[in-house]
């Protein structure tokens, strides 16, 4: 970890680098003296004040860089519902978490860290892991806040589904115990022992209460099971077909808009040398052996793609590779990098190259990443340069469908998720100065429920918002 210069509305306290080799003592006491700062059972609170920036502004401030056709399908997906709203909207809970008292203590941040957020994953040796996913918006920071970005996102998902006040209450604290119990079993561990740790499949059924029911672990085995063929291969059949002999990437406009479709033909030249000289450049940035592999792959097409919710927007390409022949496939990602939404509040952190930020931070965080994550950036047509980050297109993968799931579902994957989040924080920062401050008792557990309602009222009165300003005219918003 590497400490950063707070933002002003911030409450910072002493932290600690791996350089400093302080005693577990010393390190204990760090977290306990954080508790006389800001006590544990002050994290229920949520009293945003009289002057809080609009959601609606913070949403437009971001939507001014994007590309202009492709933000009222970002406003489009928001308005779905509250859940998807928050999707969204992360830069509006960095702004109520920087305004707001935190405890100092820093450890590597997804930033981003609602339940979507963590799925099933490929590691380099084929395993199928359970981890974080998304990191464009990792920074250090304080760790309270990818709990509260979590705890907020089951709640939310909660009341979605009908789920009782006392049901959420209890998905939220089973989640946060989670948390707090596996950093407290973390501090008592050496660092290579958190350095390897990571969620196999054995490991999540072994994970699995018996009072879910059948159904609900043959949903989970078929989850397991269904991830696996969602890769390369699936993704290749799924998004290209054979045009005149050669292999394309297939149009599906305004999602999927292949370059030729998108530029006139001077300007769509300049843009695909860019970008090729993107991937030729980006290698630099893997280790030598996958670079070697990558140089193995030539470039046939490329494509813009619109992805997920609160990234829409942004510069995406999708790049079809092909390797020995046209039937051995790489399907690659290179996605625009922009300031992480926590910077104004933790500080901008050491990268200058946001997509470096990008890849560090997942680096960081996740215990088995992908073989081609990398960074580098690119001149646009406009003459401006930006930043990437590349990574494969998809890997296996397994998201969570929290829609179909009863009370006692949503616990078992809000533990999993706490779990899981416990273990990247503790790769990164003070494990034992945490868990000294969270203590053996419920008392941040009780706190994160009432906070996670209190947001998710917030939630509501935000996504109210942009809804009347879609009613208005002050955005246009798209439904495909």
């Amino acid at each position: 970890m590497t400490a950063t210069t707070p933002g002003p509305q911030t409450t910072p306290g002493p932290r600690t680098t791996p350089g400093e080799h302080l005693t577990t003592q010393e390190r204990a006491a760090i977290g306990k003296a954080a508790r006389a700062r800001v006590p544990r059972s002050s994290h229920a609170e949520f009293d945003p004040p009289a002057d809080r920036t609009g959601p609606v502004e913070i949403i437009e401030r971001q939507s001014a860089t994007r590309v202009p056709e492709l933000v009222p399908i970002r406003y489009g997906r928001m308005l779905e519902s509250p859940f998807r709203f928050y999707r969204g909207a992360a830069a509006i809970m960095a702004s109520d978490l920087g305004a707001a008292p935190h405890t100092g203590i820093y450890a590597q941040l997804c930033g981003d860290a609602h339940l979507l957020n963590f799925r099933l994953l490929a590691s380099p040796e084929r395993h199928l892991v359970f981890d974080i996913n998304d990191f464009d918006e990792t920074l250090p920071g304080p760790w309270e806040w990818d709990v509260k970005r979590l705890t907020a996102s089951l709640v939310i998902a909660g009341r979605a589904n009908d789920f009782s006040a006392k049901q959420r209450r209890s998905v939220v604290r089973g989640t946060v115990r989670a948390y707090r119990d596996a950093m407290r079993g973390f501090a008592g561990t050496g660092n290579l022992d958190v350095w390897y740790t990571q969620a196999d499949t054995e490991q999540l059924r072994g994970l699995m209460p018996e009072s879910l029911g059948r159904s609900a672990r043959d949903r989970m085995f078929h989850a397991l099971t269904t991830a696996r063929t969602r890769d390369t291969v699936q993704a290749f059949n799924k998004l290209t077909t054979v045009v005149d002999g050669n292999r394309r990437i297939t149009a599906d406009p305004p999602l999927i808009v292949p370059l030729q479709d998108l530029l006139p033909d001077v300007e769509r030249h300049v843009l695909e040398q860019e970008l090729r000289l993107l991937i030729e450049r980006y290698g630099t940035s893997l280790a030598s052996d996958r670079r070697h592999l990558l140089q193995q792959f030539r470039m046939v097409d490329i494509a813009r793609k619109v992805v997920g919710v609160g990234s829409v927007g942004t510069r995406c390409w999708v790049l079809l590779m092909l390797g020995r022949d046209d039937e051995d496939p790489l399907l690659l990602q290179a996605k625009e990098a922009d300031q992480s939404v926590l910077a104004p509040y933790a500080g901008v952190g050491q990268y200058e190259n946001q997509g470096e930020r990008v890849v560090s931070g997942q680096r960081l965080m996740q215990a088995a990443g992908d073989i081609f994550l990398g960074w580098e950036h690119v001149t646009g047509i406009d003459g401006l340069q930006r930043d990437f980050y590349i990574r494969q297109l998809r890997d296996w993968k397994g998201i969570a469908r929290p829609e179909l799931m009863d009370p006692g579902q949503l616990e078992f994957f809000g533990t999993l998720c706490g779990i899981t989040l416990a273990r990247a924080h503790a790769r990164s920062g003070d494990r034992i100065a945490i868990a000294a401050y969270l203590g053996s008792n419920d008392s941040f557990d009780r706190a994160l429920a009432e906070f996670a309602e209190l947001y998710a009222d917030q939630n509501e009165r935000d996504f109210q918002a942009l809804t009347d300003a879609a009613r208005t005219g002050r955005v246009t918003a798209e439904t495909l």
